[in-house]
């Protein structure tokens, strides 16, 4: 790869559909490497869009509004960054020769659909998953609770980070559950998966990378979760060598059968030496934000260059752990608190992402620590989140 000057008849030009906190990380690295970045959202401000050199605001599912803007901007690269994308349409731009798509249009089609990927990943692979069904009714969905049983869990097949999602205790929860998934997929799509619960000891995204020279592993991460969404991570998590093996084996196995180059977070359960393949998101994955203090190279910088073609390091620098900060109020412009006590913390971090308004569980910042081990990582990086007081601004 030849790097060219942004804003140049030679710039290298990246173009990201979703701008949100993960964007913006991949925008700042593909920067430092003089690559020119277009993003892209659904709403103004986003917080890659201010940072990029160019930004706009179209309706992704829209395949006509994804095509004009690919056609006006000539991007040599095209990175999804949501689920809620008019997938069909980056097959063909990908197919009429307009960019590359990363990891591949057929990647982001498959992965950003539940369906799609779980028939890939258990039927296809044969790889180990929860029991699930499908259903695009309540009918269905009752019928397919009854034949997997309680407890288990509802997923909107287009939704990110929970959104949708409902753990299903008796037969009273599955109408509430269709409701939910219905009203808050990315896109409208009558249709959920239904996932048995697995018992496991912990939850791990194994980072997986496929570079020009190869396949690379990060350290895995363990993470807790709440209602599907990620509320803390930290890197390494301790696990058996036959576990840690066996799920590279499951990473390495799905990340090749989707193909092309960037960084997948493929998250898995683990139960002693047992683990099952549970998602991949052929992208920077959120629970990777502790990547920020814990690697040389954090996730953004590996997939920027990954993307590139350019040769990746994925060598811990220290243990580290996330802590998630959520705005607590309805509200548009945040003011916060507490930062100096934050920065106390030795080894401590912060991320404030710059998101211009507020949901009571919206992600508005991380806190980041580092430490000698995992423990005391930890017990930082939650202890920063704790300082950190978002708060309406009155002005």
């Amino acid at each position: 790869m030849i790097l060219g000057t942004p804003l140049s008849q030679a710039a290298i030009k990246v173009m990201l559909l979703g701008s949100g906190e993960l964007g913006k990380e991949v925008i700042l690295e593909l920067q430092r490497l003089g690559v020119e970045t277009i993003a892209v959202d659904r709403y103004v401000n986003a917080p890659a869009a201010q940072v990029a050199h160019r930004a706009y605001v179209i309706d992704m599912t829209d395949a006509r509004a994804l095509r004009a803007l690919v056609e006006q901007e000539k991007p040599h690269f095209l990175v999804p960054e949501i689920e809620a994308l008019a997938t069909d349409e980056l097959v063909r731009i990908e197919d009429d020769g307009l960019c590359t798509v990363i990891p591949t249009a057929r990647a982001a089609h498959i992965t950003m659909n539940r369906e799609r990927i779980r028939r890939l990943a258990a039927e296809e692979l044969k790889l180990p998953t929860s029991p699930y069904a499908f259903a695009s009714s309540l009918a269905e969905l009752q019928a397919g609770a009854e034949k997997i049983g309680f407890p288990s869990f509802v997923k909107p097949v287009m939704s990110s980070s929970g959104k949708g999602q409902s753990r299903l205790k008796s037969v009273a929860d599955v109408a509430p559950a269709w409701e939910k998934a219905l009203s808050a997929g990315r896109v409208r799509e009558a249709k959920v998966i239904l996932e048995g619960e697995i018992t496991f000891d912990f939850e791990i995204t194994q980072l997986t990378v496929r570079a020009k020279d190869g396949t690379h592993f990060c350290e895995p991460i363990g993470h807790i979760q709440k209602d599907g969404d990620y509320i803390e991570s930290w890197q390494p998590q301790p696990m058996s060598a036959k576990a840690l093996a066996r799920s590279r084996d499951i990473a390495a196995t799905v990340t090749g059968a989707l193909g092309g180059l960037g960084i997948f977070g493929v998250e898995l359960f683990v139960r002693g030496d047992d683990v099952w393949f549970s998602e991949v998101s052929p992208r920077p994955h959120d629970t990777g934000l502790v990547t920020l203090v814990s690697q040389l190279q954090s996730e953004f910088a590996i997939h920027a260059r990954a993307i590139l073609g350019l040769p990746v390091s994925t060598q811990m620098a220290s243990p580290g752990a996330s802590a998630v900060i959520y705005g607590g109020v309805e509200a548009g412009a945040l003011t916060f608190e507490g930062v100096e006590e934050v920065l106390k913390i030795p080894g401590s971090d912060l991320r404030l992402f710059g998101k211009p308004e507020s949901f009571v569980k919206r992600r508005m910042g991380v806190a980041l620590a580092r430490a000698a081990n995992i423990v005391e990582a930890r017990v930082r990086a939650k202890a920063a989140a704790a300082c950190v007081k978002p708060t309406p601004w009155k002005g």
